[in-house]
């Protein structure tokens, strides 16, 4: 789940790190109140779950409350990358002297938190990192002891931040990482983080990304969550339990376990084809869910062929199966499906298959062979 900008900043404003004064505006003439109310410059900023805001018209700089409620007019209402833009954050302009990165995220490969600055910021940190990768600076958060004071310190030294400065960005970059740690945050950064001419610390921008496993301890932020940048079929998922990500190919995948259903993408790529989506319809899945399951990689436009791979331990095959020719029998799809099923239950769950006249197989291998050859078939 990923926090609009006045979302994270609520947050930040929680945990002590310093923002610009200003109010969400669903309004042109909440914007124009709110830009009196701050007496001076403000900023006008969609509030859309997308980057790249500031090219595409979303960020404005106003002089006056009257071209306030003028530009968000402009604003309100447009789309942004596809995005109906329905609120602004109207805040106070800021007089910057230096802008700096900095975040926290998480280092799959070594299992701790990386905290993560450069002198660079206001600026995309990926290309940063691609072409300058010099200007990157990283520090291992060991989980037991978490963010000491020594590397934050180490961090301000390396972008060379006076210092003078050094205890107000200490300050800061140990409140983001609780801040981290309180939400089960994957991602938690200041970008920019800016100096002021009256040298103090302000995070003018900020983004927030929370482990969907664990908003169950986040039931306050689980109503604020906004769908409008999301996939429907991943909207859909979510109602029955089911983990699913949209991706870019042709080939649906119905699979039960996290595992196994990388390893069927891997596959299917492997072999040639495309995968459509990550689903994983978890283990001991009944026949509704999997039903449900088949009917969110239908609803997807982009399928032009189902690979169903069910390894049944706690699944069975036959449930598996009956589910399957449920939903065949309700919306007769016109695309071709190869079915696996291994392990509980399979002999029962491939007569049901058979019965229905599906194509099955009995390797993955052999499953993702058929599937990509059926998906490079011209469509009927």
């Amino acid at each position: 789940m990923r926090l609009h900008e006045y979302q994270s900043k609520e947050v930040f404003t929680d945990h002590h790190i310093p923002i610009p004064r200003g109010r969400l505006a669903a309004t042109p003439e909440d914007a124009k109140l709110i830009a009196e109310e701050l007496h001076g410059p403000v900023v006008l900023k969609a509030q859309v779950l997308m980057g790249g805001r500031g090219k595409a018209g979303g960020i404005r700089l106003v002089r006056s409350p009257d071209e306030a409620e003028e530009e968000a007019a402009k604003i309100l209402g447009r789309q942004i990358k596809g995005i109906p833009v329905r609120r602004l954050l109207v805040e106070e302009a800021i007089n910057i002297q230096q802008e700096i990165y900095l975040g926290l995220t998480i280092d799959r490969q070594k299992g701790q938190t990386l905290l993560i600055a450069s002198a660079e910021g206001g600026v995309d940190i990926e290309e940063i990192a691609r072409s300058y990768p010099e200007k990157i600076y990283q520090v291992g958060v060991n989980p037991l002891l978490g963010l000491c004071e020594y590397q934050a310190r180490n961090l301000a030294t390396e972008i060379e931040i006076p210092r003078h400065l050094w205890r107000q960005f200490n300050a800061i970059a140990l409140n983001l990482y609780r801040a981290y740690l309180d939400l089960d945050a994957t991602l938690a950064e200041i970008n920019p983080l800016v100096i002021t001419e009256q040298e103090q610390f302000v995070a003018l921008d900020g983004k927030i990304g929370i482990d969907d496993n664990a908003l169950f301890r986040h039931h306050n932020l689980v109503d604020k969550r906004d769908i409008s940048g999301e996939a429907l079929e991943e909207i859909e998922a979510r109602k029955f339990g089911l983990a699913y990500i949209k991706l870019s190919g042709n080939i649906g995948c119905l699979v039960n376990g996290a595992g196994l259903a990388m390893a069927t993408m891997d596959i299917i790529q492997h072999k040639g084809g495309k995968p459509a989506n990550f689903l994983d319809i978890g283990g001991g899945a009944s026949a509704e869910k999997v039903a449900a399951a088949l009917r969110i990689i239908l609803s997807d436009t982009q399928v032009e062929t189902v690979l169903i791979n069910i390894f049944g331990g706690i699944t069975r095959c036959d449930e598996v199966a009956h589910g399957i020719r449920q939903t065949l029998q309700e919306i007769d799809p016109k695309i071709p499906f190869v079915i696996r099923l291994v392990g509980t239950n399979e002999n029962e769950g491939r007569q049901i298959i058979e019965n229905a006249e599906l194509e099955t197989a009995i390797t993955l291998a052999d499953a993702a062979e058929k599937a990509v050859a059926l998906s490079l078939e011209p469509v009927p």
